[in-house]
């Protein structure tokens, strides 16, 4: 009789779990499907898990891959390897943990009937159902915060890479004009429908990862080109905080999981394409870090250190097309939160959601104009904002959702074996919560904010053009030469 029970309770723990998200968000039912709706869904309406892949790696991997080299320099060859490996499998675990309290999360509430048809789940939602409204104060303030400057720095991106193309316009300029056409995004309704801005977007990076390889393969080490890094604490500390940084993109997991129609397929979805990303990120940086060494100290674009050809230009030109893609990735979850804050979000006119998202990206545009550090900006973030964001507050929400023998064994996904059951899942939570506390928060906060104010020390807030190079004194006279080492872009790594 025992033995008929539990098999009984973990039959109805499967079909819960397959419930679990069997349906199309705000997709009309029962209507036929002509021509147009089928190529309407091919280009438009993704939920699958082919989807959530593409979403992940396209969403992951952005202007970061222009970046990573310098966190090299700062690194040190080896260093910058292991550390992106590290970081790759701990994201990656973090966001298992996501996506098994999301699962966990819906579960509860569809047994209690909740309907989601016309409502997109959310981190801060997931926490308030199951931890309370302070976990979930906690949540929506670190994610909304970290959200926004994730969309802050793809503009910046945007002003920099497009810089190396058309130098006529200052960076500054560029922002304003790339801030507008980013707000475009306030007319994609969901997740759902990024499917072919997510392969699209995969596409581009893979292109721009390959090219940086190649060209600086090609391009050969500079003349006395020297790798002395780690020499400062400060810069190892400010490299290791970027590729936090640059793995911790999971921040949107849960809009992403509330997108497919099976979300418990989830969970090994970002491990793989983090493996994906992997074979981008680290060819790339190791081969730009070889072949230009301790130069990339002063250019945290890589772009900046490449000759200009055609193909640095497609490349330049995918990248900028990405990084719109990444900014709607990164600001629609707060469109979502401000849709919910002002009654907006069970709206089914395309138009007036899109009106009322609007006020979203003015703060964004303009702290993109405050703070135009490209590079610097994104250790600040990961120290400040991404430690707790995806990596601390999701192990620690784990931790307490299941510390009760009951919650353990009334879980929808148990552990599994090969992690050690609860015991092992509780001792990597517990270590992770440790490491990026001491390395990532307190180690690298004070790195990345010491260099994020020797940024403002140097070039000041509102910066025209940060790490430009100074005007030839031909065409401007005394008065330019002797104003130039404010834009010097060697000024970026002299110490305070």
């Amino acid at each position: 009789m025992a033995s008929a029970s539990a098999s009984a309770s973990a039959s109805d723990k499967v079909v819960e779990t397959v419930i679990v998200g069997n349906y199309v968000e705000m997709e009309t039912e029962g209507e036929p499907k002509g021509i147009k709706t089928k190529v309407s869904n091919l280009f438009w309406h993704g939920g699958s898990v082919y989807d959530a892949w593409f979403s992940c790696a396209s969403n992951q991997v952005a202007q970061v891959l222009l970046t990573l080299p310098y966190s090299f320099s700062q690194l040190g060859m080896l260093s910058g390897i292991l550390f992106q490996l590290f970081y790759g499998l701990m994201g990656s675990w973090t966001a298992y943990l996501i996506s098994i309290l999301y699962v966990e999360y819906r579960t509860r509430k569809e047994r209690e009937k909740a309907d989601f048809r016309n409502h997109v789940i959310q981190w801060f939602e997931v926490l308030d159902g199951l931890l309370g409204k302070h976990w979930r104060n906690v949540g929506l303030a670190f994610n909304c915060t970290f959200l926004m400057f994730g969309s802050v720095i793809q503009l910046i991106a945007c002003a920099s890479n497009i810089y190396y193309i058309n130098d006529n316009l200052d960076k500054r300029t560029w922002t304003y004009i790339f801030g507008a056409c980013c707000a475009t995004t306030v007319f994609i309704p969901s997740f759902h429908n990024y499917r072919i801005w997510s392969f699209l977007g995969l596409i581009m990076t893979t292109y721009t990862a390959w090219y940086l390889t190649i060209a600086s393969l090609l391009h050969g080490q500079v003349e006395g080109v020297r790798h002395s890094g780690p020499t400062k604490l400060v810069l190892y500390f400010t490299g290791a905080t970027n590729i936090l940084y640059t793995f911790g993109g999971h921040a949107v997991t849960v809009e992403i999981m509330h997108a497919m129609w099976k979300p418990q397929k989830f969970k090994a979805i970002y491990l793989i394409a983090t493996l994906y990303v992997l074979t981008l990120t680290l060819p790339s940086a190791a081969a730009v870090y070889w072949a230009f060494g301790d130069m990339l100290l002063s250019h945290s674009n890589a772009f900046s250190l490449l000759p200009k050809t055609p193909f640095r230009d497609m490349a330049v030109i995918l990248m900028l097309i990405h990084q719109f893609i990444t900014f709607g990735f990164a600001c629609t979850p707060l469109y979502f939160v401000w849709e919910k804050a002002i009654g907006m979000h069970e709206c089914k006119s395309l138009c007036k959601r899109a009106a009322a998202r609007l006020p979203v990206v003015v703060p964004i545009w303009f702290l993109a104009i405050i703070f135009p550090f490209f590079g610097p900006i994104n250790s600040t973030v990961g120290s400040l904002l991404v430690s707790f964001t995806v990596y601390i507050i999701p192990a620690l929400a784990h931790i307490f959702t299941f510390r009760s023998a009951t919650a353990r064994e009334n879980a929808v996904e148990q552990p599994p074996k090969y992690f050690g059951r609860w015991v092992g899942t509780y001792t990597i939570n517990v270590f992770l919560v440790v490491w990026v506390l001491i390395v990532g928060f307190g180690f690298g906060g004070w790195a990345s904010m010491t260099n994020f104010i020797h940024q403002i020390d140097t070039f000041g807030l509102f910066t025209k053009c940060y790490q430009c190079p100074p005007p030839p004194p031909s065409q401007h006279g005394i008065n330019a030469t002797a104003a130039a080492p404010l834009h010097h872009p060697f000024n970026h790594t002299r110490s305070p």
